[in-house]
Order: structure tokens, then C-alpha cells, then sequence
């Protein structure tokens, strides 16, 4: 093979500019006919909270590289600076594109459907007495205007807050205005006094003032009778004059910052890193302003007002042609009354009944591997393998790495329930998981409360593994039992992220956990691990043997093909090292739902890169890597991504599936996904298309999924009602027989 050079910066597509269109992907199906109506405008949604937590956290960061002078570049040879110009470029354009679909698709069809968001102006005398009795009734009495004069400072505006800007004018000089008005044809007298135009304009004779729109009521509000809808900040802004007697509003606008949310602990500076998470989280609300949106009319001078006191430059003006901050269609579906038939069918997912509550889940797990597909089935065998292990009289230990959970979660409440029951129970609560900050500390003081032993993460490194061990007492000994994830342990989330899990009793990985968890709790550091693959450091050397045994296979002539999923692929070297083995004859196939940093249009990658993204009902979440040569087949599963941070910067695990059952099931949910030719596209060239399908029938592997987990369903039912049905015909046969043998037994004293 020979040799090229693929760290080239043109060789690679900018981390920031590739979310981007990732994000257009996300809108592209709130555009999406054959979505059900509802769910596309759940999407349009959701495009607006993911640039929302872009902004906070990698704009964020861009800035302060940027504020530091920093000059280095990005694989793809930009600087921070440069990456900031692009990113507000080409975000502005997403903007119009985001509004166009408001306008120009979501509106209109709902407006089909009898489904209105509606000005307050527009409303009828009947809507219109309702939503002023709404204004005076509940929002009243809990607004507070804050002015901004000398003897009151520019007042603090919460990230993300919605909050509606006035000019005023006090009563006074609009009573000037007017009388000039009226004279306006007496030159003598228009001589001596200002313009009426030049009052208004007179920033002497205006005042500002702010009114936060209250976050303990919901955005949408619902009209009497019917499926119309106002925004409470239009209402504000229609009946808020009652706020200011004594002043005439001349002008008035939404508007919403983006702040700064980026948590930077010091952790080398602290012994105390529960204590110094807390500290961040109250500092970063007041973090630089990344991001000011305002809508399209929004008045100049109280644009500038705002711009000048919150620091913002221009190309961090956004301004909208529409409501400011479409999160609010997020809960468009829950307000809607009827119409099913434009929201997703309900799912439920498959349960497999040896892994409920009315089953030993132990003696599943010890009689074979169980490889579990989220949210197709369900993540409470899960809940229930954590359940059992807690009330369980021979389980001794349990030990369970925490991320992510929900706010109500029942795996704290069933660990907090094993250590009362005396078993030893030890939980890593990663309390700088990003925007849940304030949960996990919240958790990891009650898990201490319960009597669990808490770790709280590692210094310097954010442990995102999803393990959990538990170590039992079996007739022929110990055992340990364990549950190996590529996502959270979060029950919400589980029915909505796509995500994959291990249960097993595998003696080398029991073994490998125990070294992992001592690690993570102690000062120990295994020297080898058997089947576990560990980062910092661990998955990356492992990813590269792998390819560099594919590549080899390649160059010896034989088939050799690389397959990964995961949610982002941004490291360079890894990149590199992937089109090295398309350039040797390798086939690569590559399912990346976000960011994608690898171009896959080289000439010296011979078109042996094949990417795909799926974006569709569920957040495609899970990892999967997989690979073919030699007549062999490997699979993986793990937590981690191929982005430099996942490999180098945090506790990532990474592990094969190896039984026979479970590895064919997860060689097949690959090859199903990459069939898709519904929800996912192809990446050609910058872009992705949709993918092709030359005659071939639609196949939606979501879709898929969901149909096998209810033929399985009904399957279960069906063996439950023969067996049910054959016990009760072996019982009726008995029945009618039972006679006879007593009339026999009767008559002819048989002893049989």
C-alpha cells in the first residue's frame, strides 16, 4: 500500500459545521409528510433545544478560546475565530430555514386540522375577554417590571429565560407630543419645541424596562373549547400596560439569551469535588452571552439597549420571524385534545418474561447470555435485575456506575433498599455529567442518606461507563452478575434513545468488572483486562488493532470489511486510520446519527466509505462495532464514541458479545440498520441525501424493530393461552375419565 498523508486539513469536515447539519437533518423531518403532523412539530422543536445546549457548550467554548487569543487550528484548519464566524453564518441561515418551515409547512397544516397558535389581536371578543381575565387573574400578580434607570442597574437576565423588553415614555412628554401634534402647522411654534418624531427618539425622554416571562407556566395557552392556542408572552405584551401607570409603551418585543454553561471544575485545586461542582453550577449562571434572539420588528433602540448592557456583537443577534424560542412545539402534541391519528402509534415495549419480577432473573442469566435492544424491549428487565439483586437474601454486593437517571429514578430507590438490607452496596455518581449537575447531586446525597458508598468521578476524567455488578452467592459459589450498557441508566430516556445491553455471568468479564470497580473506588490499576476494553487510552489501542488487522486481511487479497454505529465520529487520528484502510481495500460501513468530521469523498479512499445517519422516531444512541474477515465475525458494544474526549478523557468501557444467540441477534440489528432506506441518509460528498432505493422495497429499521418486538409480544400470548388451554384440556379429560375409574374401582376392586 502506498503511503499517504491523511492529516491534511482538507481532508477533514469542521466538529461545529458537521452538528450543524446534523441539526438540519432533525429539521428535515419536521418536514417529513409521511411524520405523523404532531411529531413533526415535535421535531422543529427539538432542533431549537439542540442548538440551545449547542450555544451553551460548544459556542461557549469557542469563545473563550477565542477570548484567549488562542491560534492553534481544528483538524479541518480553522481557529477558534474562524470557527465562530462560520458557525453564526451559517446558524443564521438554519434560523430562516427554521422559521420557513414554521410558517410555510407547520402552520398552515395545522391550520387544516383546526389546530391554531394564534396573535392576540386576532382573537375574537370572546377569546380575547378570556385571555384578558388570564392576564389579570394569573399572570398579574406574579410580574415584576424591572427597570433600568440611574438608580437601578441593567437587571439580570437568566440563560434561556423568555423576557419581554418596553419603551416607555412617561405620560408627561407624551402629552407634549400630542400638543405638538395638534400644531403642527404653527412654524412659529415648531421652531421653539422639538419634533414629535424627535421626542420619541429622544433617548432623554424614554425608559427601558424588562419583564421576565414566568417559567412555572406553561408557553402555550389554551383557548376555552377548542384546539387554539395563544403564547403567554403575546398576552403579556398585549395587557401589560397595567404594569406601568403613568407611561405610555411605545414599543415592545421578545426577546431570550443563550449563556455560557460550560462546567469548568479545576479539579487538581480541590479535595472536595461534590462542593466544587456545586460552586460552578451557581457561577455559570451568569456566563458570557453566547447567543441573543430577538424578534424580526424588535425596536432599534431597544435592541441596542440590549446588546450594549448584555455585550453582545452582532453576529450573535439573532432575529426571527416568529415566536422566539420554538421549544414551546415540544408541547404542541400533550396540549392537542384528539386527534390520535396525528401523533406516532403508542408502542410498548417487548418484556421478556424470564427477566420480569415473577421470574428468577438470575437463573436466566446464569442459563445464557441476554443481549437486550432498547426501547424495543423494555429497559425494565433492567430495573428489575437491579430490584431482584436488592432484595435478594444471597446477594452480597452491588456496584453500578451512575451518568445519567431519571428525576424519579427506581434504580436509586432499589440501591438505596440493598444497603438497608445490608448488602454492600457502591455507586460511582458522575456528578459533572453535562446538564445534569443538579440531579446527580442531588442523587448522590440521597444514595449516602440510604447508607450507599458514594464516589463522585474521577479527577480529570468524566466516567461515562454503564456497568453494573453484582456479586451473589450461588450453590456452587460465588458469581457475579452483570449488566453492560451503551446508555444510561435512565427509565425515561430508555423509551425513547435507541441503546443496547448485556446482561451475563461471563467468568473473565465478572473478573474484569472487579478490577474496573476497584479501580474506580481505590488506587488499584489492573494490569491487563481479559475481555474489557477500557478508556482513557484502552478502546483507542483496541479500535486501532482492529483495523490494522483488517487492513492486513486487505492487503493478503481476502475480503475484509469494518462496520461501526455511534452517535459521533470526530477523531482525527481514528479518521485517519479508517480511510488507510479504505485505501488498502477495506469496505467501510459507518452509521453516525451526529457529528461526522471523516469526508468520504477522497479519490485515494477508492469509494470504499459508506456512511449512513438515521435520524427518526428514536435518538439512534447505541455504539456498535463490528467486524469481518478471515471467515470471522467480531462484535462490540460500548459506551463510548470515536471522539477525542470519549477516548482520552474519560472511563469508557467497551466489550464483545460473544454467546451464540446474542451475537447473532447483534450482528443482525446492525445489518438491519444499515438497510434502512426510510429515516436514513447517505453521505455524498457535504451533504446527506436521502438514500435511493432503485426499485427496493421501504424498509424503516425502527419501524422493523417495533414489529418484531410485537410479534413477539403476541407470540408470548398466544403460548400463554395454548398452555393455559392444554392444562385445562388434560383437566377436562381427567374429569370425564375420573368416573369411570371410580365406578371400575367400585365395581371389580381394582388396586391400580
Amino acid at each position: 500500500m502506498e503511503y499517504q498523508d491523511f492529516y491534511q486539513p482538507q481532508n477533514y469536515v469542521n466538529r461545529e459545521l458537521s452538528w450543524i447539519d446534523f441539526n438540519g437533518r432533525v429539521l428535515e423531518e419536521a418536514m417529513d409528510p409521511s411524520n405523523p403532523l404532531l411529531e413533526r412539530a415535535n421535531f422543529l422543536g427539538i432542533t431549537q433545544s439542540n442548538v440551545d445546549e449547542f450555544f451553551m457548550v460548544r459556542v461557549a467554548s469557542l469563545h473563550k478560546l477565542s477570548a484567549a487569543h488562542v491560534t492553534t487550528t481544528d483538524a479541518s484548519g480553522m481557529t477558534p475565530q474562524e470557527q465562530l464566524d462560520a458557525v453564526n453564518a451559517k446558524e443564521h441561515r438554519m434560523v430562516e430555514k427554521r422559521y420557513q418551515v414554521y410558517n410555510e409547512h407547520l402552520l398552515p397544516d395545522l391550520n387544516k386540522e383546526d389546530i391554531k397558535i394564534l396573535p392576540v389581536s386576532s382573537l375574537d371578543e370572546h377569546d380575547h375577554e378570556f385571555a384578558q381575565r388570564f392576564f389579570d387573574d394569573q399572570l398579574m400578580p406574579v410580574l415584576t417590571p424591572l427597570a433600568d434607570d440611574v438608580s437601578r442597574p441593567f437587571p439580570f437576565i437568566n440563560n434561556g429565560s423568555l423576557n419581554v423588553a418596553v419603551k416607555l415614555m412617561r405620560d408627561a412628554h407624551a402629552k407634549e407630543v400630542s400638543k405638538q401634534e395638534i400644531l403642527e402647522g404653527d412654524q412659529e411654534v415648531k421652531g421653539t419645541i422639538q419634533e414629535p418624531h424627535e421626542m420619541k427618539n429622544d433617548p432623554d425622554n424614554m425608559d427601558f424596562a424588562t419583564i421576565r416571562v414566568p417559567s412555572n407556566y406553561q408557553r402555550l395557552v389554551k383557548l376555552p373549547g377548542k384546539n387554539h392556542f395563544v403564547l403567554i408572552d403575546d398576552i403579556i405584551k398585549n395587557f401589560m400596560a397595567a404594569l406601568f401607570p403613568g407611561f405610555t409603551i411605545l414599543a415592545s418585543g421578545t426577546f431570550r439569551v443563550m449563556r455560557d454553561m460550560d462546567l469548568d471544575v479545576a479539579e487538581e485545586d480541590t479535595s472536595d469535588l461534590l462542593r466544587a461542582v456545586q460552586h460552578q453550577l451557581r457561577a455559570r449562571e451568569h456566563g458570557q452571552v453566547m447567543r441573543l434572539e430577538i424578534e424580526r420588528d424588535f425596536d432599534s433602540w431597544l435592541e441596542k439597549h440590549l446588546t450594549e448592557n448584555l455585550n453582545v456583537s452582532e453576529k450573535a443577534v439573532y432575529r426571527v420571524d416568529g415566536p422566539v424560542d420554538l421549544t414551546f412545539l415540544k408541547k404542541l402534541s400533550g396540549k392537542v385534545t384528539g386527534h390520535n391519528e396525528l401523533r406516532y402509534k403508542p408502542f410498548t415495549p417487548y418484556q421478556d418474561p424470564v427477566l420480569d419480577m415473577d421470574h428468577d432473573i438470575f437463573a436466566a442469566i446464569r442459563e445464557k447470555d441476554h443481549l437486550l435492544q432498547h426501547p424495543y424491549e423494555s429497559f425494565q428487565s433492567v430495573v428489575h435485575f437491579i430490584h431482584q439483586a436488592a432484595i435478594d437474601k444471597e446477594t452480597l454486593a452491588i456496584k453500578m456506575t451512575l451518568y445519567r437517571v431519571s428525576g424519579n429514578s427506581p434504580i436509586i430507590k432499589y440501591l438505596g433498599m440493598a444497603a438497608q438490607r445490608g448488602k454492600q452496596v457502591t455507586v460511582l455518581v458522575e456528578v459533572k455529567a453535562r446538564f445534569d449537575e443538579k440531579n446527580n447531586v442531588r442523587w448522590a446525597r440521597r444514595l449516602e442518606q440510604m447508607g450507599c458508598h458514594v464516589i463522585y468521578g474521577l479527577a480529570g476524567l468524566k466516567t461515562h461507563c454503564k456497568l453494573a455488578l453484582v456479586i451473589r452467592r450461588d450453590k456452587d459459589g460465588i458469581r457475579r452478575y452483570m449488566h453492560l450498557g451503551t446508555g444510561n441508566y435512565n427509565d425515561v430516556t430508555a423509551n425513547f434513545y435507541t441503546d443496547m445491553g448485556l446482561l451475563t455471568c461471563d467468568y473473565e468479564l465478572g473478573q474484569d468488572m472487579t478490577n474496573l470497580f476497584n479501580m474506580l473506588s481505590g488506587f488499584a490499576r489492573p494490569r491487563y483486562f481479559h475481555k474489557l476494553h477500557v478508556s482513557p487510552d484502552g478502546i483507542r489501542a483496541f479500535i486501532n488493532k482492529k483495523i490494522d488487522a483488517q487492513i492486513a486481511i486487505a492487503e493478503d487479497g481476502n475480503p475484509a470489511m469494518i462496520c461501526m454505529k455511534m452517535n459521533s465520529l470526530s477523531d482525527k487520528q481514528i479518521i485517519a486510520h479508517l480511510y488507510e484502510a479504505a485505501n488498502a481495500g477495506v469496505k467501510v460501513h459507518l452509521i453516525v446519527r451526529g457529528i461526522t468530521c471523516l469526508r468520504n469523498d477522497l479519490p485515494e479512499l477508492h469509494d470504499n466509505i459508506e456512511v449512513h445517519s438515521i435520524v427518526g422516531r428514536f435518538l439512534e444512541h447505541s455504539r456498535i462495532y463490528y467486524f469481518i474477515g478471515n471467515g470471522h465475525e467480531e462484535i462490540y458494544l460500548a459506551s463510548a464514541d470515536m471522539m477525542t474526549r470519549n477516548l482520552n478523557r474519560r472511563v469508557e468501557e467497551l466489550y464483545p458479545v460473544q454467546e451464540a444467540d446474542a451475537k447473532a441477534k447483534a450482528i443482525q440489528i446492525f445489518k438491519d440498520m444499515w438497510k434502512d432506506n426510510v429515516k436514513a441518509r447517505r453521505l455524498v460528498g457535504d451533504d446527506y441525501v436521502r438514500i435511493q432505493r432503485d426499485g427496493a422495497p421501504a424498509f424503516n429499521c425502527q419501524q422493523h424493530f417495533m414489529d418484531e418486538a410485537l410479534a413477539k409480544e403476541k407470540a408470548q400470548k398466544r403460548d400463554e393461552k395454548a398452555h393455559k388451554s392444554g392444562a385445562n384440556g388434560v383437566f377436562e379429560t381427567l374429569s370425564k375419565h375420573i368416573p369411570l375409574l371410580h365406578l371400575k374401582h367400585n365395581e371389580e376392586d381394582i388396586d391400580e
